[in-house]
């Protein structure tokens, strides 16, 4: 018999969504108030008596958002794309094949994505100069590979190797090729894993800031980080406008994880037997 759940547990839960939530509900209630209310006594009242939709008029009209919306999405949409291919391609060779540096290429991988970023701007930076890649698309996803292709293998390989060994050897008895085994037998138990990898790779990119700051000057391929943090001007700053933005880059990939939940859960938490 199952025992309920005592009444303060629902109270820490509620505190707890509050708390987490907060950030996100204060933006919200900024972004529907006028300038007027943003500064003085009322700036820190959780409401308004007057809401209004001219903070996020302005953002599409006063400033190219959609142009940042669109660079934003190709960017993080090639790059998760191409990360995860190649990553579950390696993860799968380290966590299956047997060679030698195995353990090292494991250890090289983790110490690539504890590099920070300030430490690998300059030579990536005159790299992508030298090829004529900075203001472009490209020469935001080259560097986008580094930090996501680490975090990409580890988790995969670590998803491949809850995969029983036992499917892929009835498939090599059946005459299954290695390729034809990847792709027929494991890529389906592993689509939970990659598709998580997937949705973590692609908030990576999104929400980059420095390598987009850095090599992304031209207004015509400014991500939508970069563009909310150019919304102040010399002598003040639209936390209205900045709000709505906010909100309006947050609403779609809170939507994403909503509607991916299970599979993200499932790809976090479960093995690899196939439901």
């Amino acid at each position: 018999m199952k025992k309920k759940a005592s009444p303060f547990f629902y109270v820490f839960l509620v505190v707890f969504v509050f708390v987490v939530m907060f950030p996100f509900l204060w933006m919200l209630i900024c972004s529907v108030k006028p300038a007027a209310e943003l500064f003085g006594d009322k700036a820190f009242t959780p409401y308004t008596s007057h809401p209004t939709l001219e903070n996020y008029v302005s953002v599409f009209v006063d400033h190219p958002f959609l142009r940042y919306l669109w660079n934003s999405t190709v960017v993080a949409t090639v790059t998760t794309v191409y990360t995860v291919c190649v990553a579950s391609f390696a993860a799968y060779a380290i966590a299956r094949l047997d060679f030698k540096g195995k353990t090292f290429i494991l250890g090289i991988v983790l110490s690539v994505s504890m590099f920070p970023q300030i430490a690998t701007i300059t030579p990536i930076f005159i790299f992508l100069k030298n090829l004529g890649l900075t203001n472009s698309y490209l020469g935001l996803i080259i560097p986008y590979t580094t930090f996501t292709l680490p975090l990409s293998i580890w988790i995969l390989v670590t998803f491949f190797r809850k995969i029983p060994l036992d499917l892929e050897e009835a498939a090599k008895i059946d005459g299954a090729s290695l390729m034809q085994t990847y792709w027929k037998v494991i890529m389906p138990l592993a689509v939970p894993g990659i598709f998580t990898t997937a949705i973590l790779v692609f908030i990576a990119a999104w929400n980059e800031f420095f390598f987009a700051l850095t090599i992304n000057t031209d207004e015509k391929y400014k991500t939508v980080p970069i563009g909310i943090a150019m919304f102040q001007g010399q002598f003040t700053i639209p936390w209205g406008e900045i709000a709505a933005a906010t909100v309006v880059v947050s609403v779609p990939l809170v939507i994403m994880v909503l509607i991916f939940q299970r599979r993200i859960v499932s790809g976090l938490t479960s093995g690899s037997v196939k439901e």
